[in-house]
């Protein structure tokens, strides 16, 4: 019989699982507008970094003679 191993990716899923269902309950917990406001937080977070990425990237050019 073929012993395989156990406890890689079902694991790392029921760990997601109690996450997501912690994050829901602490969402419950401190109400819609707090929610929302956290999540419109992190929304702009999220975009400053995906916009300020390219701009500091130092980026070779070559300048021509």
């Amino acid at each position: 019989m073929i012993c395989r191993r156990h406890g890689r990716k079902p694991t790392m899923a029921l760990w997601m699982l109690v996450a997501l269902a912690d994050l829901a309950i602490l969402a419950a917990a401190a109400g819609a507008l707090v929610t929302i406001s956290v999540l419109v937080a992190l929304v702009v977070l999220a975009g400053g970094v995906i916009v300020a990425r390219p701009l500091l990237t130092k980026r070779a050019t070559k300048v021509r003679a």
